[in-house]
């Protein structure tokens, strides 16, 4: 074991970080989405 494996900064499970930021993600490019969407119906209604 070298001295990297013995004093870890972080002792989080690694699924759980992953699964966050995927969660955070796909968020994130879903609002981007509705919000192109919500431009494109009023664009149509004007």
């Amino acid at each position: 074991m070298n001295k990297f494996e013995k004093n870890v900064q972080s002792k989080n499970n690694d699924i759980v970080d992953s699964g966050l930021a995927f969660v955070v993600g796909f968020l994130g490019l879903t609002v981007i989405y509705v919000i192109a969407h919500v431009f494109e119906i009023v664009g149509r209604l004007w």
